[in-house]
């Protein structure tokens, strides 16, 4: 449902998928991040869309399809599935190290907020207002 509306609405496209110039901007946003140094703005970092872009459409449907190809049952259906990821020890082992990925993300996420101020980050979640950092002079966020 929130894939479907986010295509709809745009969120996908506008707010989420990397441009070329987030790539341009990702040595100097990886940098910040670095040195804990967080700028609050209204749009995603290079870094952000990165991780977010990587969630969804990488690890999701890969623990997806590699759940998909442990079940026995789904032989019947997809007997060709297994194969496509190199048999069923092997499908195993990518869902492994998915789920260590997905578990490091979200580890990663939560220290993120808490470096970033949870409190703000806190409002923004209930009430929608977030804090931002005022833009400054030949800078755009």
């Amino acid at each position: 449902v929130w894939f479907a509306a986010s295509l709809r609405n745009r969120h996908l496209k506008k707010d989420l998928l990397p441009r070329a110039r987030d790539l341009a901007a990702l040595p100097g946003d990886i940098r910040s991040h670095i040195r804990l140094k967080f700028h609050h703005t209204i749009r995603y970092s290079p870094l952000q869309k990165l991780a977010y872009a990587g969630v969804l459409f990488v690890l999701f449907p890969l623990i997806i399809l590699t759940g998909l190809c442990m079940s026995p049952g789904m032989n019947a259906v997809l007997p060709w599935l297994p194969e496509l990821f190199g048999g069923r020890q092997t499908a195993r082992t990518i869902h492994f190290i998915v789920m260590l990925l997905l578990v490091a993300f979200f580890a990663v996420h939560i220290a993120m907020i808490l470096l970033a101020g949870p409190l703000n980050e806190l409002r923004s979640i209930i009430t929608g207002r977030y804090r931002i950092d005022p833009v400054t002079k030949g800078k755009r966020s």
